[in-house]
């Protein structure tokens, strides 16, 4: 089956061509571990993981690296400004210490896997984590040495973009348009003001290094762990619309002039969520979690939903209204699934439809409304709904399978959660949100009542 992406390469839509065939390998930028991440982050790798999905779908195996960056990446993404992790040592009160720095990290490592976890996103084969691969940055960066890319100024190790004729050429950047300060902040000492650190030096915490004491540029990290664990060339490199002009672009640079060959074939990148038609970003405070999400009764999975309601190449503007009207219709999805009988076949007519759609640069959209199509198709025989919606469903990860059938007596734990949770809303005379509850109660397949002696639940 042909599959069709669209390459920020290219900046076309190109035939995936495997480098293996039956395999992918993919790389995936991922988060520095600083602070919690926003649902503008997560939007990543939900699209990471609904694309791992679309290749499993195919018969494809997978080997999927998510790195956690703990070290290197400055405030500015354009490769100035203190360092992040440096940054929450001191919002914490830590020492200043790579000790302190691993705890750090680690509890907001195991805060963004527990949100990768409630949406539903397979975990990557490996989490390599930057602290851990100094060894493979300082082998890159002295093989740069030894090949001419390099410089040493006082603040660090610098890569010379001017050795590299074909910088920017991922979105076609032209940097001899750009002013400095507009993208990259103006350091006197640097050749070009889009020259970036291979290695920072600082005396007060880090490694040691044949350059000085410090730790690694940002963007020497990705490039040393996606060779170590997908080799170079490999398949397809994602991250955010963000990430194109500066990181992406360096981590071209560097690979390409280390080993002389393709980092990536084929790069693909999401764009933004907005808010308030603002790009969503800690750095103004303009942002939701996964957590505000939830204290508005809003599900992880629902958010899922109103996801893959737009293309992963078109922006999205959130409001609280926009993804609960999602949710509604989610909970209407659960609600048709739990009501179709088991033991059907899946209808190959709009399995092939699917295929095409999710082949087509992943058009998810066009997806999501095939299912409701066949909800809707009264020629379908209701189990075979059922049967053609759970294969749909590897895809598109919401876990319909999982959705409480109507007639079953035992009560999951997550049904029991919900009616805890409209209970404390009822308590607090918060109607609205109690009924919302009850609402996603009864989509699972079960009622609530309330007795003198607490809700009772019991399947429809």
């Amino acid at each position: 089956m042909v599959i069709k992406l669209f390459n920020t390469l290219s900046r076309e839509k190109e035939t995936f061509k495997p480098l293996a065939t039956g395999k992918v390998g993919m790389y995936n930028c991922g988060p520095t571990v600083y602070d919690q991440a926003h649902i503008g982050n997560l939007r990543s790798y939900v699209f990471a993981d609904t694309l791992r999905r679309m290749f499993e779908y195919n018969g494809y195996q997978i080997k999927q690296i998510i790195n956690i960056t703990d070290v290197g990446h400055l405030t500015s993404d354009a490769d100035e400004g203190e360092d992040k992790m440096t940054k929450a040592l001191k919002r914490e009160n830590k020492p200043l210490t790579l000790e302190a720095m691993k705890e750090v990290a680690t509890k907001y490592f195991d805060i963004f896997v527990e949100d990768l976890k409630l949406l539903n996103v397979e975990l990557p084969s490996v989490f390599p984590r930057a602290s851990e691969h100094i060894e493979e940055d300082i082998e890159l960066v002295a093989e740069l040495e030894r090949l001419g890319f390099t410089y040493t100024i006082s603040g660090g190790v610098c890569f010379d973009i001017s050795k590299f004729p074909s910088y920017g050429k991922l979105g076609n950047i032209k940097i001899d348009t750009l002013k400095e300060g507009a993208r990259i902040a103006v350091d006197s000492e640097k050749r070009s003001p889009a020259d970036f650190w291979l290695w920072k030096f600082d005396k007060n915490i880090g490694w040691d290094s044949p350059w000085g004491k410090g730790f690694p540029g940002w963007h020497i990290e990705c490039s040393a762990m996606s060779k170590k664990y997908l080799g170079q060339p490999f398949d397809i490199h994602t991250g955010g619309i963000d990430h194109i002009p500066v990181h992406h672009n360096n981590e071209i640079a560097q690979s390409e002039a280390a080993y002389g060959k393709p980092l990536a074939d084929y790069w693909m990148h999401n764009e933004f969520i907005t808010i308030n038609n603002g790009k969503m970003a800690k750095s103004t405070g303009n942002y939701i979690t996964l957590q505000t999400l939830q204290n508005e009764s809003i599900s992880p999975i629902a958010f899922r939903y109103w996801l893959l309601t737009a293309h992963y190449r078109s922006p999205v503007d959130f409001s609280f209204e926009a993804v609960k009207a999602a949710q509604n219709a989610f909970i209407r999805l659960m609600a048709a699934t739990a009501m179709y009988p088991d033991g059907g076949n899946a209808n190959a007519g709009y399995q092939k439809r699917f295929l095409d759609a999710i082949n087509d640069d992943m058009d998810m959209p066009k997806a999501v409304a095939l299912a409701w199509e066949l909800v809707k198709d009264t020629a379908v025989d209701p189990a075979d709904k059922r049967t053609t919606l759970l294969d749909f469903d590897r895809v598109f990860g919401l876990g319909l399978a999982k959705t409480p059938r109507v007639g079953e007596e035992a009560v999951p734990m997550e049904v029991k959660a919900l009616a805890d949770a409209r209970e404390e809303a009822r308590k607090n005379k918060d109607w609205e949100k109690a009924d919302a509850l009850r609402a996603e109660i009864g989509a699972r397949g079960f009622d609530v009542e309330d007795t003198a002696e607490g809700p009772r639940i019991t399947a429809k």
